[in-house]
């Protein structure tokens, strides 16, 4: 087993039906980009009922048709939030905690501590999380997983993966292994994924790469850490 494998978006996701949300930071290539990417998606009509859209640099879940909107309590959230030099992509309102949190000196890792995974018995869908802290010319970045620890719910384990990056090599962690009933929670490190310098080509790779039933919406955005500019992509299923 080669635990140094670096595997295409393609070799990691397609083909499987359902590996619910997903996080990906890394490194473009070149080294000139960090990478940020954050995908949902959904089996029922109230999380199929929904589309990314960006208001003033944060990301936000909306709803497509708020008629048929049922519960928006883990659904409709903030996915990616930015302060000063920092970068919050989350599949949930924790993305809130994380960046309240920075206002007040708290950390990526302190704030998590007083989140836990979902209250969607019996999935117990896990909180995954990423932060990038940009530093004048380079980049650190971390993840975070918060899932349970047995299928009761009874506690709550809590994962801190930290990166310094490398030229081509991201990083992906997502709520499931694969689709299910429960629907088993994600396990081990998050997995290396390749990177590439063109965003478009990135994007349709893992665009194509998610199932066509099951895909909601995708999020990418190449940051230059010298300069903070940045260019983005947004798909969404429902249009």
């Amino acid at each position: 087993m080669d635990i140094y494998k670096i595997s295409t978006p393609e070799e990691l996701i397609r083909g499987n039906s359902y590996v619910g949300r997903g996080i990906v930071i890394g490194q473009t290539p070149d080294g000139s980009k960090a990478v940020t990417a954050y995908f949902i998606m959904g089996r029922s009509e109230n999380s199929r009922n929904r589309v990314f859209a960006l208001s003033d640099g944060v990301l936000y879940t909306k709803p497509f048709d708020e008629s048929k909107v049922k519960d928006p309590s883990l659904i409709i959230y903030a996915a990616l939030r930015q302060y000063k030099n920092k970068l919050i992509v989350t599949n949930g309102d924790q993305t809130d905690t994380v960046w309240q949190g920075l206002q007040q000196g708290v950390s990526f890792h302190d704030s998590l501590k007083t989140r836990c995974f979902e209250p969607d018995a019996p999935n117990l869908t896990p909180r995954i999380s990423g932060m990038i802290s940009f530093s004048g010319s380079g980049f650190t970045y971390e993840m975070s997983i918060l899932k349970s620890a047995d299928p009761a719910g009874t506690a709550c384990n809590r994962y801190l993966f930290d990166y310094s990056p490398l030229p081509g090599l991201g990083h992906f962690l997502h709520t499931y292994v694969c689709d299910g009933n429960p629907i088993p929670t994600f396990q081990g490190e998050p997995e290396r994924m390749a990177m590439t310098d063109d965003i478009d080509v990135f994007t349709a790779s893992l665009w194509d790469s998610l199932d066509a039933d099951n895909k909601i919406s995708l999020y990418v955005r190449y940051t230059d850490p010298v300069t903070g500019d940045y260019e983005d992509r947004l798909l969404n299923k429902n249009q």
